[in-house]
């Protein structure tokens, strides 16, 4: 059996899209919207190493496996075999075919994968996880993030909204959320190139944020100098756990708990909550797994190549941990299709300056992004993993929580 053929019996005979392969061989229909093409026997032997979404990706992401066409259409074509890995059955088949590839390349796993060392999350370990992913290039991130520089899941008002809209609504659904009036205090921990630093302080807030990444801090505070905000913003190269002001009015957390860990949930939340003062709020902005999973599990590719030691859990084990911390849960809410809007977007944008971004942080990584952000698009779209937000309280005196009996400040929120 010829490779291209191989692989269309893997990928099934209604798939919509056109295979060939370096050997001459083609396969599925000739009119397909996109075609992926086997350009090397050395891609054989990345999936013979590695089956499932690490061996794809390695292939991609080193030019031995290319697609003609839009990637997010190809990875829908591919739903099955990029989001559920390949049978049992159809590895043997492939294996026959690329064992012998396997046995004279054996290709070393390519440069651009994460290896942090240390013990599992301590601050050590954190920070270089991080960093691999976040200290890449701000001016890269300026051209796929856009004016914003905001990367976290925006809320869009409309369908039609754009992504600087989607993201400023966003932040102006987090601080209603908390409550935010002139004068309050609020900490952001990682809080990337200060978003939410800079929404909160334009309105009088005093706002601190604290990140890993140095590249991020130096950023936002140069960010915070250019738009006059000295006086009350202000973001640290710091680990959350080293913040040591405490009685804030609120704590926002947009994007952090993924990368705290399972085991460590607890600690987390028990720490925010000690940074409030009674009757503050917490409100956790996260990506979550849809299902409880008993094991720590994490995409292959994601965990090498985009959010090294990253984690998972499911909505109701932070509910749980959130609570048990001593919080009040009073909302939560699952923006999963918002998050799907907001890939797309950011595809759009690195398309748009992709030969910039290749001239700045190299073929490979522009190719892990473009891969990343098409997979995790369609990952939300299938409610493969989704978005969550939770409101939490701590409670003052006698059970006091200083809500509304309904709803927040802004009309329609609930």
């Amino acid at each position: 059996m010829r490779v291209a053929e191989v692989f269309g019996h893997v990928i099934g005979a209604d798939a919509p899209i056109r295979l060939v392969a370096y050997d001459g061989s083609k396969s599925g229909p000739d009119d397909a919207e996109v075609a992926l093409r086997i350009e090397s026997p050395r891609a054989l032997a990345r999936l013979a190493s590695a089956p499932g979404t690490l061996g794809l990706a390695r292939a991609y992401v080193t030019g031995e496996i290319d697609v003609e066409g839009d990637l997010y259409t190809a990875l829908s074509a591919l739903a099955d075999v990029t989001l559920n890995g390949v049978s049992k059955g159809d590895f043997a088949r492939l294996l026959a075919t690329v064992g012998p590839v396997w046995l004279k390349y054996r290709p070393a796993p390519p440069e651009l994968e994460a290896r942090p060392r240390g013990r599992l999350h301590s601050k050590f370990r954190d920070s270089q996880a991080i960093s691999h992913h976040y200290d890449v290039s701000n001016r890269f991130y300026e051209w796929v993030l856009g004016p914003s520089m905001t990367y976290t899941c925006a809320a869009y008002p409309r369908p039609d909204a754009t992504l600087e809209e989607a993201q400023e609504a966003k932040y102006d659904l987090v601080a209603r959320k908390l409550a935010l009036e002139p004068g309050m205090r609020l900490l952001d921990v990682g809080c990337g190139w200060g978003g939410m630093v800079r929404h909160a302080a334009r309105t009088g807030v005093h706002a601190l944020g604290v990140t890993l990444s140095r590249n991020q801090a130096e950023w936002a505070q140069e960010a915070i100098r250019r738009e006059g905000l000295e006086e009350f913003a202000e973001v640290r190269h710091l680990d959350y756990r080293d913040v040591p002001e405490t009685g804030f009015d609120a704590v926002s957390s947009i994007g952090l708990t993924e990368h705290i860990g399972k085991k460590q949930l607890g600690s987390y939340f028990r720490f925010l909550y000690g940074k409030l003062r009674p009757q503050g709020r917490l409100l956790n902005h996260c990506i979550t797994q849809p299902h409880t999973v008993n094991k720590r599990k994490v995409d292959p590719f994601i965990g090498r190549y985009v959010f090294p030691d990253g984690q998972l859990e499911s909505p109701g084990l932070l509910m749980t941990e959130m609570n048990d911390a001593g919080f009040e849960i009073r909302h939560e809410e699952n923006l999963r299709e918002h998050y799907a809007l907001t890939l797309r977007d950011w595809g759009g944008n690195l398309e748009q300056h992709w030969d910039e971004a290749v001239a700045e942080v190299g073929i490979g990584r522009a190719r892990v992004w473009r891969l990343y952000m098409a997979a995790c698009r369609l990952g939300f779209e299938l409610d493969n993993i989704q978005l969550h937000q939770m409101l939490g309280v701590k409670l003052g005196e006698h059970g006091a929580s200083g809500m509304p009996l309904r709803g927040w400040r802004a009309e329609g929120v609930w």
